[in-house]
């Protein structure tokens, strides 16, 4: 079982060392990279990764690209910011030796944000198809929250898939004023109607969900903040869609 590690990268000199150093269970990796202007794709090379560049072509067409590109069938999706922990390694080291038993695998994702791993407000375990065999499975979505589609049977492995988020609050502002935009044209490609009714009480029903039900309030101060965005991002993704509408 031979395994190929994809990312697909724009700018990402900060992060990129970290995600390859934890790829050492894979044969190869593979850096799909859309025009980086920092030293993204020098790392990249010098850590070992077969660098290719090409346009910008949306998350699950870009990533299906990467893919393409793989020299084996088996796929190890993860975004730059990501890392495979120590146990996470162990267990596709085991997988690798044994042989899959299914077509894909989802694994857990844990999540730093503001320097605090996040165990609870509904990011925790936040479980993703990251590795598949691309023979039955492909990437899904045309806008925002890309995800793998698998035509065959799925396992879970049980190490967690390291994801550094946000350093500070004004890198979470941001992004999701990126991805809100995103969200908004999926909702309007899709012609759903969003209603002022809408607008006003899903955000704070967000709020109350995140920090209540999904016991945000367990995760500190930075689970007020993550109830606190979701809100927010409800909010602003609803309010763009109204007014590309």
């Amino acid at each position: 079982m031979k395994i190929t590690a994809t990312l697909i990268t724009l700018n990402e000199e900060r992060n990129i060392a970290r995600a390859l150093e934890s790829l050492r269970c894979c044969y190869e990796i593979v850096v799909l990279d859309s025009g980086s202007t920092d030293r993204t794709t020098e790392l990249a090379a010098k850590l070992g990764a077969r660098v290719v560049e090409d346009e910008w072509r949306g998350y699950a067409n870009q990533k299906n690209r990467a893919a393409a590109h793989a020299a084996n069938d088996w796929i190890l999706s993860i975004d730059a910011d990501e890392a495979l922990s120590e146990a996470l390694e162990g267990e596709i080291w085991h997988l690798k030796k044994s042989g899959p038993e299914f077509d894909a695998y989802t694994l857990p994702r844990l999540a730093q944000y503001l320097g605090r791993w996040i165990l609870h407000s509904g990011w925790y375990p936040d479980r993703k198809v990251r590795l598949y065999d691309r023979r039955k499975a492909t990437w899904v979505g045309d806008f925002v929250h890309e995800s793998v589609k698998v035509n065959g049977r799925i396992g879970h492995l049980e190490g967690n898939l390291l994801h550094f988020t946000c350093d500070s609050l004004s890198e979470h502002l941001k992004t999701m004023d990126r991805y809100t935009t995103l969200a908004a044209e999926e909702l309007v490609s899709r012609k759903e109607k969003v209603s002022l009714g809408r607008l006003l009480a899903e955000p704070p029903w967000t709020f109350f969900r995140t920090y209540i039900l999904q016991r945000g309030f367990l995760d500190g101060v930075e689970g007020l903040s993550i109830a606190h965005m979701a809100a927010l991002y409800t909010f602003l993704k609803y309010a763009k869609a109204r007014n590309m509408s």
